[in-house]
């Protein structure tokens, strides 16, 4: 039977969650209204729909706020997730009820090449020793635990700033301190800038490593000045950056920097729950021969055990083996620990959540659902960053919300970098914050995409261009790059946009040409050109410019247009129809008449 919801009927409060697709009849009953609602209030708007026809987000948001309800717009079957983990998985009793105990801290070095970090990785091995026994530093699965004092400290072996990047990309936070190391004859290079903005991006502790302090020509005094110049200030300057003079060849400070890494694990009052359900995230995993998917997990809280059934991503299984970084296997797992865990039914992504399901159904349907919606819209990653598009400031300043622009910045030489980054300084408003989450000399990277792709960031370079990897990257992941070689267009785009004023690029599309065949004369209508559509199609209401001999002598627009005695909407090409136009008389045999629209296109610069 018909059902009839009243206007006024209260619309539930809190965030309404719809999916992206939904139809009339299904948004309806979320919002306490019928789908005839929305269908007349669109309507009234210009856009006719039908009940059963999926709407635009701009339509269900339009309506929401017509009849003042909060709504999350959301990806078809993330919502369906969601219930899922609520009903499965109940970390939150699980940390309520389980008391938190200290756990080890997890460092990832970073720095440029050559500036000792291997070899800094190798003295930290000689110095784990348990039992009068060298504990080796086993990095094929990318992680490894090192004992020191009777405490433990967990190392990440990442292969570079990418995937340190990568996996922050993708809302996995995994890394608690950062050891920089900046070799003190060399001083700060390209490579440190990047580590110290990946860093400052996903809001680690970092600890600078100055090492070669043993080399005649080194200077460490100058490699402070170039840190802090960078915003990290020693503290022995007054700032709050840890700084541990060393060298990895002889081993001198090697004890003094370890130390500090557990000073700053103090500090930060690093814990977890040592038992229940774990909760990890994969760090890699790949196919292995005779071993199915392995993947390596850093166990963040909670107790891995064999047997557990997990689910990662659209990968489930139930742990057969667990593997530590020696290499051995071993029961279970506590937090900050890296293990490997064989048993999945596919190598899941890294980035991934790992978690413990009260039986593997559940692991399997949690599963099979995220393989769904993978399937239906593909995967997006989530943005860590806050930050705004460029062309989409001007929203959030008529919202009179504080908009932040977040820009990596490229540059071919110094001295253009130093302008640049004053210039764009300098256009800081109120309402407009802009941040430079890193500047750099040289062309646009592969690293630069994904480090603006993690923090939500516009690309823009200064007389450098991205190469073919990096602009397939770019597109592929939505990144916006913009490249001047003017340093005013520059600032006047970045201006622009920062006022709202930044409007948008049209291009003229032919749509249809018609020649004049004859012309008749109407009273009180004038004169109609009788035509035959060449090519195209003419619509009424067209925008048209009049070509005589090749040249335009008017512009306007279709007025009547009509085949035979009929009125018609449109005229395909192949046939003849009847043209007025809006306000021009001055008609020839052989004149032609062309019909175009003006489509918006990205701006380009």
């Amino acid at each position: 039977m018909t059902t009839w919801q009243p206007s006024s009927a209260p619309v539930p409060d809190g965030e309404i969650i719809i999916e992206r697709g939904s139809t009339a009849k299904d948004v309806g009953p979320k919002l306490n209204r019928s789908a005839a609602d929305i269908i007349r209030f669109l309507f009234l708007q210009g856009e006719i729909v039908t009940a059963v026809q999926g709407l635009s987000d701009d339509m269900i948001e339009l309506y929401a706020a017509e009849v003042g309800a909060s709504v999350r717009m959301v990806d078809p079957g993330e919502q369906q997730e969601a219930a899922l983990l609520a009903k499965f998985f109940d970390e939150d009793d699980l940390d309520d009820e389980i008391a938190a105990a200290p756990r080890p801290p997890v460092v990832t070095v970073m720095g440029h090449v050559d500036h000792g970090k291997t070899k800094l990785l190798d003295q930290i091995r000689k110095t784990n020793v348990v039992a009068g026994e060298a504990g080796g530093i086993t990095q094929h699965i990318g992680a490894y635990t090192v004992s020191w004092r009777g405490r433990t400290i967990a190392f990440l072996d990442t292969p570079g700033h990418e995937a340190f990047t990568a996996m922050r990309a993708r809302g996995a936070k995994v890394t608690d301190i950062v050891i920089l190391v900046v070799a003190a004859d060399d001083g700060v290079m390209p490579q440190t800038v990047e580590a110290i903005d990946h860093a400052k991006a996903a809001g680690v502790a970092i600890i600078v490593a100055l090492n070669k302090i043993d080399r005649a020509d080194a200077n460490p005094d100058r490699v402070l000045q170039q840190i802090s110049e960078r915003g990290l200030v020693p503290e022995k300057w007054g700032g709050d950056t840890i700084c541990v003079e060393i060298s990895a060849l002889q081993g001198i400070g090697i004890d003094e920097l370890l130390e500090q890494v557990l000073l700053v694990a103090d500090v930060s009052e690093l814990v977890a729950r040592p038992t229940g359900r774990a909760v990890g995230t994969v760090l890699e995993a790949n196919l292995e021969v005779g071993r199915g998917p392995v993947a390596t997990v850093m166990v963040q809280k909670g107790l891995l055990e064999v047997g557990d059934p997990v689910v990662a991503g659209a990968a489930y299984g139930k742990v057969k083996a667990l593997i530590n970084d020696q290499g051995r296997p071993i029961k279970s797992a506590g937090p900050s620990t890296p293990v490997q865990v064989l048993g999945f039914s596919e190598p899941p992504l890294a980035g991934d959540e790992m978690r413990v399901a009260d039986d593997l159904g559940h692991a399997r349907s949690l599963a099979e659902a995220r393989a769904q919606r993978v399937r239906l819209v593909g995967h997006q990653p989530v943005a860590s960053s806050s930050g705004a598009r460029l062309e989409d400031l001007f929203e959030q300043i008529q919202r009179g919300e504080t908009a932040t622009l977040n820009v990596v910045l490229k540059a071919d030489v110094q001295g253009s970098l130093e302008a640049c980054t004053e210039s764009l300084r300098k256009l800081e408003r109120d309402d407009v914050k802009l941040v430079i989450v890193h500047r750099g000399v040289g062309g646009i990277t592969e690293n630069d995409v994904q480090l603006a792709k993690a923090s939500s960031a516009t690309i823009i370079g200064f007389n450098v261009r991205p190469d073919r990897r990096s602009r397939e990257l770019a597109e592929s992941e939505g990144v916006e790059i913009r490249t001047y070689e003017i340093i005013y267009k520059l600032i006047e785009e970045i201006e622009a946009a920062m006022l709202g004023l930044l409007s948008p690029v049209f291009e003229e599309v032919v749509t249809g040409e018609a020649e004049v065949r004859e012309i008749f004369r109407v009273p009180k209508i004038g004169a109609i050109a009788g035509c035959f559509v060449r090519e195209g199609v003419i619509t009424r209401g067209s925008k048209v410019r009049f070509l005589r001999e090749g040249t335009v002598i008017w512009k306007g627009t279709i007025t009547s247009l009509r085949r035979f005695k009929d009125d018609a909407r449109e005229v395909q090409a192949g046939y003849e129809c009847g043209i007025g136009l809006s306000d021009y008389q001055d008609l020839k045999d052989g004149d032609v008449i062309e019909t175009y629209d003006e489509r918006e296109i990205p701006r380009t610069v």
